[in-house]
């Protein structure tokens, strides 16, 4: 989640609090039942929050990791692909002296 995104959410939860206390009484609840009432709001929104956060610690789908898993992934291609290419640029003598090798450390 980019910070631009936790301040619109921030933004809305502040306005969902405000509007719900402040304009509540005008459809006749009375202050106390619409303090209530907004704070019940603000408290399941925050439950909510903390229930999906948690959810996504646990099935690894943080922002930070999926950014690693994709840098990974790309890196591992560039890495790759360099190698190949400079695998195929040697003659074929010490490919396949590299080739042996390898089958030899495995």
């Amino acid at each position: 989640m980019t910070k631009g995104k936790v301040i619109q959410i921030g933004i809305v939860v502040t306005l969902v609090g405000f509007i719900s206390n402040k304009f509540l009484p005008h459809i006749g609840i009375d202050n106390f039942t619409a303090s209530t009432i907004s704070s019940l709001i603000l408290i399941l929104i925050v439950i909510t929050w903390v229930t999906s956060y948690v959810y996504r610690v646990v099935n690894g789908e943080m922002t930070f990791m999926e950014q690693r898993k994709r840098y990974r992934k790309e890196y591992e291609k560039v890495v790759s692909d360099r190698l190949e290419t400079k695998f195929n640029a040697l003659p074929k003598e010490e490919q396949e002296k590299l080739m042996k090798d390898l089958e030899n450390n495995t």
